[in-house]
């Protein structure tokens, strides 16, 4: 895959909603919640789908966010469904002009009962050979058996498992899993999708979990049917339902035909 370039005067809208040398030490890292959408919201045609929203702007934006971050959150359903890579292919960054890995994050992805079922074909597996790119830490539920083969495939490629408890009613609990990854040196953590994982993230128990969010925009309605990011209502003290949330410092850019908003999660 050839190497992408993103301007420099494109950068200096997104400085201030990403991770720097000089933030604040916390217990978990600093979390980015960033994802393409169409008009209606939504993230592919149905679930599974490969749907491409992002124009080549925004498409390079990405890795440019990547090489920002320490590492890159996704679900098992679009590790199935994408083959994905995770890697950061903006020019300069490791395996694109410069030695080593240096700028490369780490992929995450979340598969709590392991089914996975990848193999040395994997393209993100690929990349790690190639010096392109890392091996994924995968996170999976505690007690849940990992076929051998599978696992020493991982560990030789420079991956791993991790076990991680489920919360009352299933899913991983994002403050613990957070903080088990900063606990695993990353400082940042830029979490891309998909549709259940950005919508559990955004559950009123989670959100103030997030630091920032950098959504982009297409101009195209994909019709009824698709993923839907939509997180669950909040109800007030008399039980009234009001918004699930909003946005606020909030900056809009124009990237080819597609917007990109960025904002931090607000009351």
């Amino acid at each position: 895959m050839d190497a992408l370039e993103f301007p420099t005067s494109e950068t200096p809208f997104l400085e201030h909603y990403l991770p720097t040398l000089t933030q604040k030490e916390n217990d978990l890292p600093f979390t980015t919640l960033t994802f393409a959408t169409s008009l209606d919201s939504q993230l592919a045609l149905s679930p599974g789908t490969r749907t491409v929203l992002s124009g080549p702007q925004s498409k390079a934006m990405t890795h440019y966010l990547r090489s920002r971050h320490d590492g890159i959150l996704i679900g098992v359903g679009t590790a199935i469904a994408d083959n994905p890579g995770l890697n950061c292919r903006i020019e300069g960054v490791g395996g694109y002009g410069s030695k080593g890995l240096e700028g490369q994050p780490r992929p995450i992805v979340l598969d709590p009962s392991a089914r996975w079922d990848f193999d040395a074909s994997a393209k993100i597996l690929e990349l790690a050979r190639q010096g392109k790119g890392r091996a994924p830490w995968i996170l999976v539920k505690s007690g849940t058996k990992v076929p051998e083969a599978r696992r020493g495939l991982l560990e030789t490629s420079g991956g791993r498992y991790i076990s991680l408890g489920l919360c009352e009613g299933g899913g991983f609990d994002w403050g613990e899993l957070l903080w088990c990854l900063k606990k695993q040196g990353l400082q940042s953590v830029m979490i891309e999708g998909g549709g259940s994982v950005i919508n559990s993230l955004l559950e009123p128990r989670f959100q103030s979990l997030v630091d920032s969010v950098i959504v982009t925009i297409a101009p195209t309605w994909l019709g009824r049917g698709g993923v839907v990011v939509s997180p669950k209502r909040r109800f007030d003290e008399s039980g009234t339902a009001i918004a699930a949330s909003r946005l606020n410092d909030v900056k809009w850019h124009p990237f080819g035909e597609d917007v990109v908003l960025c904002g931090r999660i607000g009351s």
